[in-house]
């Protein structure tokens, strides 16, 4: 019996694209995470928001008429937004737009390097609290419930207090405080559910090295989780440092921040209300930006909700 290809039929593949897609290399998890990641329409454009407000606050001051050195004009206080000043200037007469920019070089600096700092600390310490477990995890999770108890903002504002410093560094370390104790439970949690895994098993009974088990398995396991954390806990440093600016223990002149910035336009709202929409405004669009990127990150680097 001969046979030819028309008696034979390829199920499941309807065209000849799909099946060179099919053919093609498999898909990593970095590439697949990417393609649904830019998928998700919301989460691409508070990537796009986020990149507009970086470039805005490093080089808007350049491209503004006015440097940041200029002294205050008398005869310029509290003019509306116009051509010539974008933002209106304030009660001394200073451009609203390059302070903005200024001001939103140490708001974002702050939210980076807190989360930074505190994204660190708290999976190095809920890392060793797994990897050692028994009475040693017990004790170092009752240290986290200690800290945890007292509110962060009260702690904050009791260390800026103490210190009696209103510098950026003092403000860092107020909220860094406690701040890593959230971190330090989602990781060790999240490393004790890795660690009870079928590859991690197989991995002690080839009688691998319990530190090339933590390189290899579990802290590139909990990468994305840390990640999405990390986009999570910018928004939080942002506004602790705009709360604190607004309450005179933040960001003092001749610093300023945007925090400071809508500290000394709320006075005068009533009569002069862009002086606080505007870095109120950065303020909002840059936590709802860290936030929606933070949903779109965790959906796309989460395998379980892979269609």
């Amino acid at each position: 019996m001969e046979f030819s290809p028309n008696d034979f039929v390829i199920e499941g593949v309807s065209s000849t694209e799909e099946q060179e897609r099919l053919a093609s290399r498999p898909v990593t998890y970095a590439r697949d995470a990417w393609s649904r990641f830019r998928k998700n329409k919301i989460a691409v454009a508070a990537a796009i928001l986020l990149l507009l407000l970086v470039l805005l606050v490093v080089f808007g001051p350049l491209v503004s008429t006015y440097p940041v050195a200029e002294r205050a004009n008398a005869r310029a206080r509290n003019l509306a937004p116009s051509a010539e000043h974008w933002f209106g200037t304030d009660s001394m007469g200073r451009d609203l737009f390059t302070r903005t920019c200024i001001g939103g070089r140490a708001s974002i600096a702050i939210g980076l390097t807190g989360a930074v700092i505190v994204i660190v600390l708290g999976s190095l310490y809920g890392g060793l609290a797994a990897l050692l477990g028994g009475r040693a995890d017990d004790l170092m999770m009752r240290v986290v419930d200690i800290f945890s108890s007292v509110p962060n903002l009260l702690v904050i504002i009791l260390v800026s207090v103490v210190i009696d410093s209103k510098s950026i560094a003092a403000m860092i370390f107020a909220m860094t405080i406690t701040g890593w104790c959230p971190t330090a439970r989602i990781v060790r949690s999240q490393m004790l559910q890795i660690s009870r895994s079928e590859y991690v098993t197989a991995a002690r009974l080839m009688d691998i090295s319990p530190v090339k088990i933590v390189l290899r398995h579990l802290i590139p396991n909990t990468m994305s989780v840390i990640l999405v954390d990390t986009t999570f806990r910018i928004p939080g440093f942002i506004f602790n440092e705009a709360f604190l600016s607004y309450v005179g223990l933040g960001v003092q002149p001749p610093q300023t921040s945007w925090g400071s910035l809508a500290a000394a336009a709320q006075g005068m709202f009533q009569f002069y209300p862009w002086q606080l929409l505007f870095p109120a405004g950065a303020i909002a669009l840059t936590m709802l930006a860290f936030t929606l990127l933070g949903d779109g990150l965790r959906d796309a680097l989460d395998p379980r909700l892979r269609r």
